[in-house]
């Protein structure tokens, strides 16, 4: 059974910080191409950033010099660096894990696997 869990959510203010982490179990995860998204209430899930099994990281032009995907493959887990947060970052996030890589990081439908989601809420 694949499980993906989230943690790390929470409220902080505008220019704050927060690490998001993702555990995963069930599957393979060296191999796994690991993504985070999110969602806001009545909006599409918005790609966020990916991380290869290979290394190579891709980020959305929104969060790109503020946040970072990191992975532990002891540990099975993958990370979300946050700073310099924005309220426009207020959403859910959540962790995708992706048994094959297609190119098309920044699509939902290339993920095998979800988290149930954190929320991070960014207050001004």
């Amino acid at each position: 059974q694949v499980q993906l869990v989230e943690s790390g959510g929470g409220l902080v203010q505008v220019g704050g910080s927060l690490r998001l982490s993702c555990a995963a179990s069930g599957i393979t995860f060296s191999s796994y191409t690991m993504g985070w998204f999110r969602r806001v209430p009545g909006k599409e899930r918005e790609f966020v950033a990916t991380l290869r099994s290979s290394g190579t990281t891709y980020y959305a032009n929104s969060v790109k010099g503020r946040f970072t995907i990191s992975r532990d493959n002891t540990k099975n887990t993958v990370y979300l660096q946050m700073n310099s947060l924005k309220p426009e970052d207020t959403a859910v996030y959540y962790c995708a894990a992706a048994r094959y890589y297609s190119g098309s990081y920044y699509s939902p439908q290339m993920y095998n696997y979800w988290g149930q989601g954190t929320q991070v809420t960014v207050s001004s």
